[in-house]
């Protein structure tokens, strides 16, 4: 897994650098105002995966998977409800990672 840098945006703004997917998967920062941005420039649809480490009365919380069509670009909130205690990061599996790049925001809240 690669972990992602986190670009801070001052209320003046900041320029966003993308990286390529990593086939293992990624980990990133958690918290408040953090976004993870999924460019999807394949010609296929991919499932992005955000783990859910916790659990409610024994039962795992299931991990959010979220669809980005091919041609577009998402932004997914990454909040600490996503932190691995053990990594104090979140970590993020992708379906494919053929033409899809990410990077990681964290805005003013």
């Amino acid at each position: 897994m690669a972990a992602l840098s986190t670009t801070v945006a001052p209320l003046t703004g900041a320029a966003v650098t993308y990286t390529a997917a990593a086939g293992g998967g990624d980990t990133c920062q958690t918290g408040a105002g953090v976004l993870l941005l999924v460019k999807n420039d394949d010609a296929s649809s991919h499932i992005v995966t955000l783990v859910t480490p916790g659990t409610v009365n024994g039962l795992a919380i299931a991990d959010r998977a979220i669809a980005v069509a091919a041609g577009t670009e998402v932004a997914i909130p990454v909040t600490s409800d996503y932190r691995n205690p053990a990594t104090g990061r979140a970590s993020i599996t992708y379906d494919g990672v053929t033409d899809v790049t990410v990077a990681v925001v964290r805005v003013p809240v």
